[in-house]
């Protein structure tokens, strides 16, 4: 080809993906990975599935409010399109300047999807893409066009096109084509229909304005007024059905100044923020956000560490155990299922799976706890950005009208992944400490990705699912300590991957929700979700980052007279478990305040620990003399604990005191318990030992359960974990991206198809049929091509069936023919193969130019 030449255009897609080079197919299949599951077999089929219904809806979903917007300017254009039409339709007769600089980027990504074939001079739409988004009556337009002249006046009489060429004041024609041809290029003239619509009445005019944007129907009666009249007998509206009316796509355009959209976005609207704070306000308010997000989470699995609640039938939490445990935890209903969605996600709780089946906490749950706390929070934060279990929508209803409850089906949302990525990277483009309009974020969440809809521009927000999504996870990151007070904190930061930033305040300088945030003019690119490697590196690195922003945990408690202990910040675990044995949380906050009870210090006992044991503890761990009041109380229910002993007969009662049994056969209160003396210091009841246990406490006894053997009974609050199980995994929306080995063995692989596919034959190779099917050959023939090739050189084209009976064709230059096997280079798989000669359905040689 000489220079001055140029290639061909495309007649085709498939032509057209056959032109572009590695980097912008893998482009094209990173952008769609449907299109790579199972690998193509040739470029062919890769255009073949990139044009079906499925694949193409995915990809407009896909698509930015200005590269959509430029698809459907594009479906109302012509077929094929010319870049100056298609520019025209976008920007307008007033050639908007920010339009004319977005277009370029706005058609780049179609024609890297594979939406858009062809040069600046003939664009092409792939076809399925222009019947989704071309107007129609069933399904109208984004952009309020309606159908051309053409398509208006298909089913119009000849005489009558006529009359309206006439009385637009054009000369009549032969044919109704020509007659519409007229009539089309009138009302695309910009000159003629100013003087047309010049001489319009003024009601005539208003009937355009309320028509131009769309809908572009309308309603007439048998006998329309005089202004409709007017408009009618000039095609200015066409009658598309008795009583209806439609503004011709033609007309409209010249209304609009040549505009396909009222309001074209082409540039993303800023993420703006409402207020600013110092970095390290933010930080520490995150921290103090994760503190409490580890107690919250503890304080809920200790609570379920014997047995949580039933496992509703259909699955989940009923909405009376979801109550008890907001109560329990001391938080709204929504936050407790976010809670309990959140240790559900990490692997920390699940369902038994015992007949009565109820949730408790797994054996991760002992292994997390082993963890630094930085560590713990980094595992609760991945695996709440990594879900797809959606906790807002627990208390709403499901498609058939069920409802959705915590821990039960249906609240997976395979976008939330992508949707709490993008949203902390929005943040992260903010400067640090910046904290965002959450309108802005949702606003710009829109344009990313458009709701999908006829009318998507005014549905009401809550119809959005990205938009509730987006609310939730401003509200999650904040209940996680993600962000603090709004903003991103270095962990989350950490956490998404995005580098850290410079702080945009000096050390001294005011900030706050008033003060004045500087002006960025370059921005720096938001960060992508991270593969599974970086993931996890970036976890590690938050979990570093927040290390140093906790606090020490504390060795000491504050013992006052009241019988409460003061735990003036986190705890040491042992100290925390045992204190939590000993006392009940009275209050929690920046100091956590515990009181001593008979019923605490009884569940210590009952747990082993002995009264010197508790003096042991509290003067130990206390910054302050151990109380009188407490001594006390502890040598109390310590004197009065294990004197009556509890086993099974059906039950009895053991006690070395008799007056204390005959005080308990006085007490009405134990009438429902069914005793009756068998020994001057044993009781018989019909009771069970559990029952009794529970009445004998509640009349004001401390009893103790005993063992066959006469021991007493350890009761241990940390006995009852579900057998050993998995997080759930998260539900994947669509195809997963493919990594770069896998898109560059795929490429191979389609480039060595399609070399097969398409590689010319020799015009003498009758035994090639026709349609690009695999040759067939007898035995002989096939030995003798294939022997032939292997002293030439040359490169054969082979149909081959492999071992599972699937037939393939194949391009390959053969080495060596001994055995029955044929070793050959496969141009297909770009390595070195055998196969079997019997299996070789048909061999031809290729053109010398290819071989």
């Amino acid at each position: 080809m000489s220079p001055e030449e140029k290639p061909a255009p495309p007649r085709s897609l498939a032509e057209a993906l056959r032109g572009r080079d590695d980097g912008s197919l893998a482009a094209l299949l990173r952008s769609r990975p449907d299109l790579v599951t199972p690998v193509p077999t040739d470029l062919t089929q890769l255009a073949t599935r990139a044009g079906t219904r499925a694949s193409v809806v995915r990809a407009l979903e896909r698509l930015d409010r200005f590269a959509l917007q430029t698809a459907e300017a594009l479906a109302v254009a012509g077929d094929p399109a010319t870049y100056a039409e298609l520019s025209g339709l976008m920007a307008g007769d007033g050639r908007d300047p920010e339009v004319v600089a977005a277009l370029p980027r706005a058609l780049g990504v179609l024609r890297e999807q594979a939406l858009v074939w062809g040069g600046d001079d003939r664009l092409r739409l792939v076809r399925t893409a222009r019947e989704l988004l071309v107007p129609s009556p069933q399904h109208p337009s984004p952009t309020g066009l309606g159908p051309t002249v053409r398509e208006a006046t298909a089913g119009m009489s000849p005489g009558r096109v006529q009359e309206v060429l006439a009385a637009a004041g054009l000369s009549s024609t032969h044919d109704p084509v020509s007659a519409v041809d007229a009539l089309t290029a009138l009302f695309s003239d910009r000159a003629a229909m100013d003087a047309l619509l010049a001489g319009s009445p003024e009601e005539s005019r208003q009937v355009l304005d309320r028509l131009v944007w769309g809908p572009p129907y309308g309603q007439v009666t048998h006998d329309p007024a005089a202004h409709l009249r007017w408009l009618l007998d000039r095609g200015l509206l066409l009658p598309t059905a008795p009583g209806t009316v439609v503004l011709p796509r033609e007309v409209a355009l010249h209304l609009r100044a040549g505009r396909a959209h009222r309001t074209p976005a082409p540039v993303p609207p800023p993420v703006t923020p409402a207020a600013t704070y110092r970095p390290e306000a933010v930080d520490g308010a995150a921290a103090g956000q994760a503190q409490g997000a580890l107690a919250v989470v503890a304080e809920l699995l200790k609570d379920w560490d014997e047995g949580g609640p039933a496992v509703l039938r259909a699955g989940g939490l009923s909405v009376r155990d979801l109550k008890r445990t907001a109560v329990a935890l001391d938080v709204a209903e929504p936050v407790a299922a976010f809670w309990v969605e959140l240790a559900y996600a990490a692997g920390l709780l699940a369902s038994d799976g015992e007949a009565d089946e109820r949730y408790a906490a797994t054996p991760a749950y002992d292994e997390w706890r082993e963890l630094p706390p930085a560590e713990r929070w980094a595992r609760l934060a991945q695996a709440w950005l990594l879900g797809t279990r959606t906790s807002g929508l627990v208390g709403g209803r499901d498609a058939k009208d069920r409802a959705l409850s915590a821990l039960g089906p249906g609240l997976d949302r395979s976008a939330a992944p992508e949707v709490r990525h993008r949203v902390l990277a929005l943040l992260a483009q903010l400067p640090e400490g910046a904290a965002p309009q959450a309108e802005s974020v949702l606003a710009r969440l829109r344009w990313e990705r458009p709701p999908r809809g006829p009318r998507r521009a005014e549905r009401p927000e809550t119809e959005d699912p990205r938009a509730r999504l987006a609310r939730w996870t401003l509200a999650e990151a904040e209940l996680l300590g993600v962000t603090g007070r709004g903003a991103l904190a270095a962990p989350g930061r950490a956490l998404i991957g995005a580098p850290a930033r410079e702080a945009d305040h000096g050390p001294g300088e005011a900030s706050g929700p008033g003060a004045k945030l500087p002006v960025h003019h370059h921005t720096p690119p938001a960060p992508e979700p991270l593969a599974p490697a970086e993931q996890a590196a970036a976890t590690a690195a938050a979990a570093r980052v927040l290390a140093p922003l906790l606090p020490e945990p504390l060795d000491h408690v504050l013992l006052q007279a009241d019988l409460t202990a003061v735990a003036p910040g986190p705890l040491r675990r042992p100290l925390a478990e045992l204190l939590d044995l000993v006392a009940d949380v009275e209050s929690k906050g920046g100091a956590t305040v515990y009181r001593f009870t008979p019923g605490s210090v009884r569940r210590a006992l009952d747990s082993g620990q002995t009264a010197a044991d508790l003096h042991t503890f509290l003067a130990r761990y206390s910054r302050t003399p151990v109380p009188q009041p407490l001594t006390y109380l502890i040598d109390d229910v310590a004197r009065r604990h294990g004197r009556l002993r509890i086993g099974a007969a059906a039950a009895y009662v053991r006690c070395d005191d008799d007056a204390t049994l005959d005080e308990i056969l006085a007490d009405k209160r134990a009438a429902g318990l069914g005793l009756r003396r068998l020994a001057p210091t044993v009781l018989a009841a019909r009771a069970d030992p559990a029952a009794l246990l529970e009445g004998l406490r509640g009349m004001g006894f401390a009893p103790a359960a005993e063992s066959d053997g006469g021991d007493v009974l350890i009761a241990r609050a940390d006995a009852r974990r579900t057998a050993p199980r998995t997080a759930p995994e998260p539900v994947p929306e669509g195809p997963p991206v493919p990594d770069d080995a896998l898109l560059s063995a795929a490429i191979r692989a389609i480039r060595a198809g399609d070399l097969a596919a398409t590689a010319p034959r020799r015009p003498d190779a009758g035994a090639a049929p026709a349609g690009g099917e695999p040759p067939r050959t007898g035995a002989a023939e096939t030995l003798a091509t294939v022997q032939a090739a292997v002293l030439t050189g040359e490169s054969l084209w082979i149909g081959y069936v492999n071992a599972e009976g699937a037939a393939s064709q194949r391009v390959i230059a053969p080495v060596r023919v001994e055995g029955g096997f044929v070793t050959a280079y496969d141009h297909t798989a770009d390595e070195v193969r055998t196969f079997a000669l019997h299996r070789i359905t048909g061999v031809a040689e290729l053109a010398d130019e290819t071989g």
